[in-house]
């Protein structure tokens, strides 16, 4: 399933600019990081490894908009399938 969004407005003096970072494959997410005064939106694997990463200087930050997919509990999901449902893979 694909996953997180990020979108990031930035002051660009007298305008605004709007970015944006998606999750783009299955199993990669979305991690935002603010560091040394630089925000830091990175897309991540599954095993950790960095894909891609925007970085923002803190102060010209206006927004920065989290929108993650909803993670389910494998539990929570067994529970509410019928029985005898097979799970998609």
């Amino acid at each position: 399933m694909k996953g997180d969004r990020v979108e990031i407005v930035v002051d660009a003096g007298d305008t605004t600019r709007t970015y944006e970072v998606v999750a783009g494959r299955a199993g990669r997410r979305v991690e935002t990081a603010v560091r040394r005064g630089v925000v830091e939106v990175s897309e991540v694997t599954r095993s950790g490894s960095v894909v891609r990463t925007a970085r923002f200087m803190a102060n010209r930050v206006l927004a920065l908009v989290e929108q993650p997919i909803p993670r389910e509990d494998p539990a929570e999901a067994a529970a509410r399938r019928p029985l005898g449902e097979v799970p998609e893979s």
